[in-house]
């Protein structure tokens, strides 16, 4: 088990896909009892939700899964298949202990993810897009693997919305690629967080590849 308090500071201030696996590697163990209890961690629930809610269903690609908490929570509402995908290999082996996913899948969004096109009916997505290391650029890997009509539901942290560019390529998108898109808000942290992101809030794009 993990030793390292998980640090918001440090998860913000990532750079590269090294950082990602290093600073992920140590918080593996204790993430979910550290880190997402402790700042009341709401971002998973509000995305597995809103997938739901669209009509969601799978198979599905869980993208940047982590220790699996938007699959659990998918899981919990009967939604399956679940993969997940993630950079870190020791965050994805604490989700597949929880007995959710089908299969687990470690990939580099920048390089793709080695699944065949047309994979997935749905693709989610919670906190890939939170810490501002990755762009929009990225988006058109997970188009790739779902199939025309697949439901997406993809958290992307307010502040990095318009900054990075996601605001002009989903429009981008929209203009062939993807359809229905809605952008509904919510707050990435609940009541209990403290801290300099406490009232961090997110975007969850929800769009169907055309």
């Amino acid at each position: 088990m993990s030793t390292k308090t998980p640090d918001l500071t440090a998860a913000y201030g990532l750079k590269t896909p090294d950082d990602n696996r290093k600073l992920y590697a140590e918080w593996a163990g204790d993430y979910d009892d550290g880190f997402a209890a402790r700042e009341d961690y709401q971002l998973p629930m509000h995305t597995a939700r809103a997938f739901v809610a669209a009509g969601g269903q799978g198979p599905v690609l869980d993208v940047g899964a982590g220790t699996g908490l938007c699959g659990a929570v998918l899981s919990g509402f009967g939604v399956g298949p679940l993969d997940a995908t993630d950079i870190s290999a020791e965050m994805l082996a604490q989700a597949m202990r929880k007995d959710i996913y089908r299969d687990a899948i470690e990939a580099d969004l920048n390089l793709g993810i080695p699944v065949p096109r047309d994979s997935y009916s749905g693709v989610v997505s919670s906190g890939t897009f939170t810490h501002g290391h990755l762009g929009p650029e990225v988006l058109h890997a997970l188009l790739r693997v779902a199939r025309p009509g697949a439901q997406f539901a993809i958290s992307i942290n307010a502040a990095h919305f318009v900054e990075k560019g996601f605001d002009f390529a989903l429009r981008r998108m929209a203009q062939g690629q993807i359809e229905n898109l809605k952008l509904p808000q919510v707050r990435i942290y609940g009541d209990l967080a403290a801290g300099p992101h406490k009232d961090d809030m997110a975007y969850i794009a929800l769009f169907e590849k055309s």
